[in-house]
């Protein structure tokens, strides 16, 4: 089976200048010195830095090694574990192009004919065998094995035998473990394994058709869109007539496989502090847009809300006071700090409940279907709210008529509040056969 596009804009060739020397490290002045090779694998709680992937023009494998360079990956720890697979007959040549008067690296795989056929059992045996960084490792066998299973997906063929044609096998191979060594640089830099978060943003669809080894296929190709499944994507609006494969299934695996194995989150920005910017370019010149893999690696920021809770709303018109009762009872359940119904009128000049609850944020997608599927209302509405508390302590406090528990607020400089529990004032009313009132009342004295 030959590999689908995984060379982004694999149809279009422009020659680029080598760079004599790798500038990454002096010009970014938050990577720490480099070293020989990652240290020990370690573990943290939570992420300390952010990786964004904006793709403003796509994403690739090779956009993704020119990106991660131009962040301040170095080079030499690139090309040290791609040199670890083994492989020969290729050459990186490393450059710049300006997109849209933005200066991006680039990176160019020359391949030598007469490379053997590799199938995706030989290419996990060699990612196995090879004297790779552990966490390199683990990155490009997960892209990998998503981009196998992918193209046997599209081809109704198994796993083990997916095939990529001779110099798609060593240009897969390369941007695979090229770009896995820049995010595991970065992860080990932030502090190891937890350490960095990945951040995508919606990835750009194409359209029109691409050459594969199987002949033209549809933009985007298919086992891209396969890759793809779960992640944000949206249509890239090119101009009338124009047609681009943007992310390729090499630039989509590796992005799976990042989001899979470190934590992730997708869609808007995150709130970060911005530490570094790369951009890896592609080879065609768009238009409409800057052809480029934008990466931005930052430090991540708590949201900044003054909110505390979350208020649920949902109005009903066809709602009786039995089923009100029942809908407020099951809101308490699902951990509702407080619930209840006001008195509305909705167009028409139809009388109507709304039915509310005051929630934690954490307990919003619980209550929020409890809401709904008690009410028969088609949307709640979601408010930030603010809920100032008293200092509380509950208390079990003995009665004539048996223990109750009680709730006291007190301890602010303001008058002190007590509130007997109603359910435990109820029980015991019931088995001495009092009103409940005599109860409550005896609870209060009781506490004195």
């Amino acid at each position: 089976m030959g590999h689908e596009g995984h060379d982004h804009d694999h149809d279009h060739e422009v020659s680029a200048s080598s760079e004599v020397t790798d500038p990454g490290m002096a010009r970014h002045s938050w990577a720490p010195e480099s070293r020989a090779s990652f240290a020990p694998r370690t573990q943290v709680d939570r992420p300390r830095q952010v990786l964004r992937f904006d793709a403003v023009g796509g994403a690739a494998g090779d956009m993704t090694i020119a990106a991660l360079l131009d962040l301040g990956v170095p080079r030499d720890a690139v090309e040290r574990e791609v040199a670890a697979t083994g492989l020969t007959g290729y050459r990186l040549e490393f450059g710049r192009r300006i997109k849209h008067a933005i200066s991006a690296r680039s990176l160019d795989v020359h391949v030598e004919d007469g490379q053997p056929q590799r199938d995706y059992a030989t290419i996990r045996r060699l990612l196995e065998s090879a004297p790779l960084s552990p966490r390199v490792a683990e990155l490009a066998s997960r892209a990998f094995l998503r981009l196998a299973e992918a193209e046997a997906k599209v081809h109704h063929t198994s796993v083990q035998h997916v095939h990529f044609h001779e110099v798609g096998a060593v240009d897969a191979i390369v941007d695979v473990v090229g770009a896995s060594t820049g995010v595991a640089w970065l992860e080990d830099r932030a502090g190891g394994e937890g350490a960095l978060a990945i951040s995508v943003g919606p990835l750009p669809l194409g359209h029109g058709r691409t050459r594969s080894a199987h002949g033209p296929i549809p933009v985007p190709a298919p086992a891209a869109l396969e890759l793809m499944r779960g992640l944000p994507v949206c249509d890239a609006k090119l101009p009338e007539g124009m047609e681009a494969e943007l992310v390729t299934p090499t630039g989509a695996a590796l992005i799976r496989a990042f989001t899979e194995l470190l934590p992730s989150s997708f869609g808007r920005w995150p709130t970060m502090r911005p530490l570094a910017v790369g951009y890896g370019a592609g080879v065609r010149d768009f238009a409409d847009r800057a052809n480029v893999l934008r990466l931005v690696l930052g430090e991540p920021l708590e949201e900044s809300s003054a909110a505390t809770h979350l208020l649920l709303e949902a109005n009903v018109d066809d709602l009786s006071g039995e089923l009100a009762a029942t809908a407020i009872e099951a809101l308490f359940t699902a951990g509702a700090l407080d619930a209840w119904t006001e008195t509305i009128t909705m167009k028409k000049g139809r009388p109507a409940l709304k039915v509310c609850a005051l929630v934690r944020r954490e307990d919003e997608a619980t209550t929020a279907r409890v809401l709904l599927g008690h009410t028969g209302s088609l949307g709640v509405r979601v408010v930030e709210a603010t809920r100032h508390e008293r200092p509380r302590r509950f208390v079990e406090v003995d009665t004539p008529y048996g223990s109750v528990r009680v709730k006291i607020a007190d301890g602010d400089d303001l008058a002190r509040v007590v509130h007997p529990e109603l359910e435990d004032c109820r029980r015991r009313a019931e088995e001495h056969g009092v009103p409940v009132r005599e109860v409550v009342r005896a609870a209060i004295v009781a506490v004195g």
